[in-house]
């Protein structure tokens, strides 16, 4: 059978039936197989291969008795055929697919990205599967009156301009330190005992309004004799968080980002009155108008979480 050399550009696209039939046989190698999974007679699988054969003219199989092997030509169409109906199927899951998900871009503070919205945005994934948290841990000022971000979350006095932007988590902070260093010669048990500890310290970056210093702590409670100046120096309260679990020394941090260290019992506080109130909180900021709803069911998650939280702390 000779190779047509002539055709129009709407004859040159095969009938899809005779493809759909060739990359079949040619993927099982058995007519049989073939037609089982496409619930046709084997009869119809070779007519649709003999027609293919004829836009082809050439043959595409080598036939010996019920066994059929690929010509040159054949096997040089399989893997297109076989790519191309796979690129149809994972189109048509796109089309079809029931849950299609929204993509929810969100920015928040690194430290509050690591110690108290990652352990719980699986919640978040459970309750609303049909969105996509794409999260960015940063402290630049994002592009939520742009458009660039959908919700962020960020750390200061609430003021931010172009913006609505709520109050959802309290900054006050506590000490906190490992379980190890309530005991021995150097127990920790009174305030006036972070004189014989190392204080772990926070640095405010550029970025960040002045957090709540162990100077400021320790005036509140007229403790005199502890060196400030002296101890290691953190960018990230996460950093100091993750230092003081390994005994490193006392740090101060916000409770929710230590709670469930504290329940765990990976980290403890040292004083029942350390608290330290601060007029800065983190907020979280949206678009003044046009807000979408995943973004609305994003805070309004992010809230009942604080809420709960907090409840969980007056039961104790």
């Amino acid at each position: 059978m000779s190779r047509k050399k002539e055709a129009s550009v709407d004859s040159r696209i095969p009938p899809l039936n005779a493809l759909k039939a060739f990359e079949a046989a040619a993927r099982r190698l058995n007519i049989t197989r073939a037609a089982e999974e496409l619930s046709v007679t084997p009869g119809a699988i070779s007519q649709q291969i003999r027609i293919l054969e004829e836009h082809a003219g050439a043959p595409l199989f080598h036939r010996e008795g019920r066994q059929i092997a690929l010509t040159d030509l054949g096997a040089e169409l399989y893997p297109l055929l076989h790519d191309g109906f796979d690129y149809l199927k994972r189109a048509g899951d796109l089309l079809y697919r029931p849950d299609r998900r929204h993509a929810l871009a969100v920015s928040v503070p690194p430290s509050f990205a690591a110690k108290w919205l990652a352990p719980r945005i699986a919640r978040f994934a459970a309750a609303h599967p049909e969105v996509e948290v794409w999260m960015s841990a940063d402290m630049r000022l994002a592009d939520v009156g742009g458009g660039r971000v959908d919700v962020a979350v960020r750390y200061g006095r609430g003021d931010y301009s172009g913006v609505r932007s709520e109050r959802l988590l309290s900054a006050d902070v506590t000490p906190v330190c490992s379980p190890a260093l309530l005991t021995g010669d150097k127990a920790l048990r009174r305030p006036t005992d972070l004189a014989q500890h190392v204080l772990i310290h926070l640095r405010a970056g550029e970025l960040e309004e002045p957090r709540p210093d162990w100077a400021a702590w320790l005036k509140a409670r007229n403790v005199a004799g502890v060196d400030v100046a002296v101890g290691p120096r953190f960018d990230q309260t996460a950093l100091a968080i993750e230092a003081a679990a390994h005994g490193q020394g006392v740090a101060l941090a916000p409770y929710a980002f230590v709670a469930d260290d504290l329940t765990s019992g990976r980290l403890v506080a040292p004083f029942a009155d350390g608290a330290l109130a601060t007029e800065l909180a983190y907020h979280v900021l949206t678009r003044r108008s046009g807000v979408s709803e995943p973004a609305r069911a994003f805070v309004r998650w992010m809230k009942a979480e604080v809420q709960a939280a907090e409840q969980r702390v007056d039961d104790l």
